[in-house]
This record gives C-alpha cells, structure tokens and sequence, in this order.
C-alpha cells in the first residue's frame, strides 16, 4: 500500500484505504497505457510519413506515366513490402493500445465515481465526514486524482 494512504490512520478505515490503493492502481495503469499509446501513434505516424515520401521520390515520381510501371516496380522490391508490414503493425498496434487504454480508463473513472458516490457510507462517523476533505485534498496532490466532483 501506497506510504500517503497508509498514513491516513483515524481519517478512514481499511476498505476505504484499499479502495483509495485500487484507485491509485488504475489511474497508473490508465496513464502508462495513454503514454505508450501516444507514443506509439508518433512513431506510426512518423514511419508512414517517411514511407509515403520514400514511395513517392523512388516510385511515384519516376513511374507516374503507368501505374502498371509503379506497381511493378514496388513490387519488384522487398524492402517496400517489409516496409508495408511494418507500418500495418505499428497501425494495428496503435488501435490495440487504444482499446486497451480506453478500458482502463473506463475502469479507473468507475472506480473513481464509486468512492465518490459512496462517501457518506465510507465517511460515515462526523468526524471522519469533516476530515474527509483531507484525504480527497491529499489524492489530488499525491496522485492527480479529482474525489470531489464526478466529472473528469
């Protein structure tokens, strides 16, 4: 368990406290899914780039009065097919991160809207209710994560 949720002893009890883990666990696992999808995305749309000029200096440009010539000439050549695979496998790759991503943000704002749509329950004694505040302050410096409004 997280040092910062540990250290919240007589402001919640234990299930409130794994609750708050579980939600500091999926707001991790939603952010480095969103970056190796961004990154990801950069580098598919960085090498098709590259692939769309390079087809067009070596093949389009030369061949342009016959596509039965382009066609032939790439083709004729390997290298643009393992290229072309490549390129597929970054697009398809891109589009499985972003499902990925996608579920684990559904994931982490579900669990996110149940702490705050459970609070009276979880905060139940007035004086953890007054103190909880605390804790919802503490989550959003700690690790970015907004307990006091439902919206994202």
């Amino acid at each position: 368990m997280e040092q910062p949720i540990k250290m919240l002893d007589g402001r919640t009890d234990e299930a409130t406290k794994q609750m708050l883990q579980g939600v500091v666990k999926r707001k991790r696992k939603f952010d480095s899914l969103r970056k190796k999808h961004l990154g990801v995305m950069s580098l598919t749309i960085g090498l098709t780039a590259i692939f769309l000029l390079y087809l067009y200096k070596t093949i389009i440009q030369p061949y342009s009065y016959s596509f039965y010539e382009v066609f032939s000439v790439f083709v004729s050549q390997s290298a643009n097919l393992y290229f072309l695979i490549v390129t597929l496998g970054l697009f398809g790759l891109m589009n499985l991160l972003k499902e990925k991503r996608e579920k684990a943000e559904k994931e982490y704002h579900a669990l996110r809207c149940e702490i705050i749509d459970k609070s009276k329950d979880l905060w139940k004694k007035e004086e953890e209710w007054k103190n909880r505040h605390l804790v919802f302050e503490m989550m959003k410096k700690q690790y970015d994560i907004n307990l006091f409004h439902e919206n994202k």
